[in-house]
């Protein structure tokens, strides 16, 4: 990957963290102030949907975090190591952690009046793109291993190699 590459994908990695920490701590306070005026029916839902928006945020910081590291190992060129794996299982989890709360969103909305069921069928169609996003990551993850694998036959083949020689 070229440093130009690399440095883009830095500045846009930058930016969404920026942007979710400005979500955080701007946009999820009123969002509560709103849901508190709304009205008594709102009140039940206020709390869970204020804390699976932050947790949700939360998933997304880690697994830019992640990428920045993985981006480095890119850079030294050591991604095809084991180091690497310990990145990509905590973007898997993080993933996996976002959809389990995109569902839990759409559990807290469904009852009621509130919330169209439309909104809901979306929030649930929402987190099975999420589920879906790391299933692909996990067979990103296998892919890794293998080159990982191949990497240390191959180095040991060198190794032999340079011995005959």
């Amino acid at each position: 990957m070229g440093k130009l590459t690399i440095l883009a994908l830095r500045v846009v990695l930058a930016v969404v963290l920026a942007g979710t920490v400005f979500v955080q701590t701007v946009i999820v306070p009123l969002l509560a102030a709103d849901l508190t005026e709304a009205g008594p029916g709102a009140d039940a839902v206020r709390v869970p949907v204020v804390v699976l928006i932050v947790l949700g945020l939360v998933c997304v910081q880690i697994t830019l975090v992640c990428v920045w590291c993985l981006l480095t190992m890119v850079r030294r060129g050591t991604v095809f190591s084991p180091a690497a794996f310990r990145y990509v299982d905590v973007v898997i989890g993080a993933v996996s952690a976002g959809a389990l709360l995109t569902f839990g969103l759409g559990a807290v909305l469904a009852p009621g009046e509130g919330v169209a069921p439309g909104v809901v069928l979306l929030i649930g169609g929402t987190g099975v793109a999420v589920a879906g996003v790391a299933l692909i990551v996990l067979v990103l993850r296998m892919l890794l291993a293998r080159a990982v694998a191949t990497d240390v036959e191959a180095t040991a083949l060198r190794s032999e190699l340079g011995e005959v020689i």
